[in-house]
């Protein structure tokens, strides 16, 4: 069964109406004809598409520059978070120990009293003393223990970190390498075609511009402006009626695809 295909309504990002009042609008501006102004934005897409060729050229190595960037700047966050954290066990198992030192000599100090007294109510003072200072070693003692397998824990997590940030920034520099070489043989080229937009685009009036804009936007491969080939669309390969390619190659007015919104021009801009 035949499909239908739907066709669009293309609206300027200016005054919400169509390329039509567009067209009415410019018709009147400046002393270009259509035809120069059709061949002006065709003249736009070539140099920008080249750009985007430039640019395709990178891949995939500016996002994984920037998600490696981001990488270690975590990675040094958490090293930073485990060094203070280890830094505090520290300070705690210090303070635990010489509570633990502190509980042993008050035992030892207790227990050469009690060689001393004279009567059994001292005696007894000094022996609820002595164990009351045992249950504080016993209690130190174990916090001791957990803190020392914590202190443990958190020094390796932190050899794992540094050891994934180290890779993280060899990787890094490795792919900044690449890409800088990568950018660096197509600089001057890129300079030059973006310099080649800017007096190109100098040259279009700003509804005009701003309507190729965002059909480019929208496009998926980045193309606004498409010729008509074999009796299609460029752009979409959609056949374009016989009628609707007269209009196309006379230039007198601007010709929007019906089903991907994209500008329609003359074949011959290619040849020029």
């Amino acid at each position: 069964m035949a499909t239908t295909k739907h066709k669009l309504t293309i609206e300027t990002p200016l005054d919400g109406g169509t390329f039509v009042s567009l067209q009415k609008s410019t018709a009147s501006e400046g002393d270009l004809s259509m035809e120069t102004k059709l061949s002006l934005l065709y003249r736009l897409q070539q140099t920008d598409s080249k750009i985007d060729k430039i640019h395709l050229l990178r891949g995939e190595l500016p996002l994984e520059v920037k998600d490696l960037e981001d990488d270690i700047e975590g990675l040094k966050t958490r090293v930073e978070n485990l060094q203070g954290e280890i830094k505090d066990v520290d300070k705690l198992l210090f303070q635990k120990k010489m509570d633990l030192d502190n509980a042993k000599l008050l035992i030892e100090k207790y227990t050469t009293q009690q060689n001393n007294v004279k009567n059994n109510r001292e005696f007894d003072s000094l022996t609820k003393e002595i164990e009351y200072q045992g249950l504080v070693i016993e209690l130190e003692d174990k916090r001791i223990k957990e803190n020392t397998i914590l202190q443990v824990e958190k020094k390796a997590a932190l050899t794992v970190a540094i050891t994934a940030l180290d890779e993280r920034k060899k990787d890094l520099e490795n792919k900044q390498k690449e890409l800088d070489s990568i950018v660096a043989e197509t600089a001057k080229e890129e300079e030059e075609l973006l310099k080649e937009s800017e007096l190109i685009q100098a040259q279009i009036d700003f509804r005009m511009l701003a309507a190729y804009k965002k059909v480019r936007s929208n496009a998926r491969n980045g193309l606004a402006v498409v010729t008509v080939r074999r009796d299609a669309c460029a752009g979409c390969f959609n056949k374009i009626p016989p009628q609707r390619q007269m209009d196309i190659a006379s230039s007198k007015k601007i010709i929007v695809c019906e089903y991907c919104g994209r500008i329609l021009v003359n074949a011959d801009f290619e040849k020029e």
